[in-house]
């Protein structure tokens, strides 16, 4: 007779493991698993299968698996950038002297060299030398665009950081190396050995910076120049926040190029961004994006430059949390500079150093671009007007999109200091547009002055009206 035929039951126990039972044909025990078919049961095994599964993965305390984006800081330069720090390397750099001091130019690379040979003779030793700002933005970029910053990074060591006397000296020899490579550099026919470092100091920083606290050690030397591309010079040993937004928070390492600047594209130079992924703040650079991280530790000076990375025609990446970002900037901005006399000063010093001079009797433009040279008294005057017209209109735009941005995102001030705050933004903006056209001046062998157009600035304008 023939026997009742059996079919292979596959379970799993609540380890995962298999296991493999004979079960009669038609019996209860399979229609009360739900056993239809074959299709079913493998749906049903399957079903089982990953339950156990997962149940056995709990039980034994295995995490769960975790997809980390890999964020590279640093990338190395390609051939076209190659060649834009080539040019920025090469480039002449002015440093304006007060009164009668003469203008010391030099190429970039030169005044590095020189710096890095005063450290040495003084006994500091940098780690290597860094451009930051919009020069190194400009280098990375793929378009032209005018930069007025040239910051230069040099990273030095403490060997006792928590002595203060360890600090003071080894800040003290930096000073004495800044200046040593100012009287270097200075013209050789007017005697500069005669120069201390105290009449240097009055006649060629613009401003010197001293910061030593838990997280931040470091200097800053203003070098002056009166069209407003100042280098600065940083020595930093500690710095807590090394940059504002994305695009501006590249780092180019130099020392390969400093002790041979030709054969520059053989080279390998890396680029670095401190805002954490080098190929997305590439990316906001070349679509003109604004974005930040932990924008609470930017200092107060962010707020400047958001606006004016605004006006340039730079969008927030983000623009859901623009909002949010520009109350974090103006809480700063009034907690960095809590009274109104810091305040104009910050503001004044950011229009002389980004825009160009025009508070001091003459303006001068950083955005236009030199020509050809002419002897044309006539189209000189246009070029003039044309660069101051420029100018003005720009430091304009600026100021009446701080006053907004100021108005509309101020949120811990109270109404009459905000009041405040707004009045002295419009105050410089009247007396921007009254200083924006200098007196005419007549040659000697005209009789009559020529003709000139008047320009009306009303209250509730952003561009100058002509009158006559």
């Amino acid at each position: 007779m023939r026997g009742r035929r059996s079919r292979t039951v596959i379970a799993y126990d609540q380890y995962g493991n298999i296991q493999k039972t004979l079960a009669p044909h038609g019996s209860n025990r399979m229609r009360n698993n739900g056993y239809h078919g074959n299709q079913n049961q493998n749906n049903h095994n399957q079903y089982h299968h990953q339950n156990n599964s997962a149940q056995c993965h709990q039980n034994q305390g295995y995490p769960e698996p975790v997809i980390e984006q890999i964020v590279e800081r640093t990338m190395l330069l390609a051939k076209g950038q190659m060649k834009r720090l080539r040019a920025v390397l090469d480039e002449r750099v002015e440093i304006h002297g007060r009164g009668n001091f003469p203008t010391i130019s030099a190429r970039l690379v030169d005044l590095i060299r020189c710096l890095r040979q005063c450290l040495g003779s003084v006994d500091v030793r940098a780690r290597d030398v860094r451009l930051n700002g919009g020069a190194a933005s400009f280098v990375a970029s793929s378009e032209d665009f005018t930069y007025a910053d040239l910051d230069l990074i040099f990273p030095i060591q403490i060997a006792d950081e928590g002595d203060e006397n360890a600090q003071k000296i080894i800040f003290d020899s930096i000073r004495d190396a800044v200046f040593m490579t100012i009287r270097e550099l200075m013209p050789d026919n007017i005697g500069k050995e005669k120069f201390d470092f105290e009449t240097l100091k009055d006649v060629y920083i613009r401003k010197m910076i001293k910061v030593s606290g838990d997280n931040d050690t470091w200097s800053l030397f203003s070098l002056n120049n009166e069209y407003g591309r100042c280098i600065e010079l940083k020595f930093v040993n500690k710095m807590k926040r090394q940059f504002e937004f994305s695009v501006d928070s590249f780092q180019i390492h130099l020392d390969p190029l400093l002790d041979d600047i030709d054969g520059v594209e053989q080279k390998k130079v890396t680029i670095e961004s401190m805002y954490g992924d080098v190929h997305q703040a590439m990316t906001h650079l070349h679509e003109r994006l604004i974005d930040t991280v932990k924008p609470e530790e930017i200092r107060g000076g962010g707020l400047l430059k958001y606006c004016h990375l605004i006006i340039r025609g730079y969008k927030p990446a983000k623009p859901w949390n623009c909002q949010k970002l520009e109350k974090y900037m103006c809480s700063r901005f009034f907690i960095d500079f809590p009274d109104l006399i810091s305040q104009e000063n910050k503001l004044r010093n950011y229009l002389d150093s980004h825009f160009g001079t025009s508070f001091n009797g003459v303006t001068y433009d950083q955005w236009s671009s030199s020509g050809s040279d002419t002897d044309s008294e006539a189209s000189t005057s246009q070029a003039t007007t044309s660069s101051l017209l420029v100018t003005g209109q720009a430091k304009y735009d600026f100021l009446m999109l701080l006053y907004r941005v100021i108005n509309e995102s101020t949120v811990c001030l109270m109404a009459h200091e905000r009041h405040m705050t707004l009045n002295m933004i419009d105050r410089v903006a009247f007396q921007l547009s009254m200083q924006c056209y200098p007196p005419p001046t007549f040659s000697s062998g005209s009789s009559t002055p020529p003709r000139t157009t008047l320009f009306y600035l009303p209250p509730d304008a952003a561009t100058w009206i002509p009158v006559i």
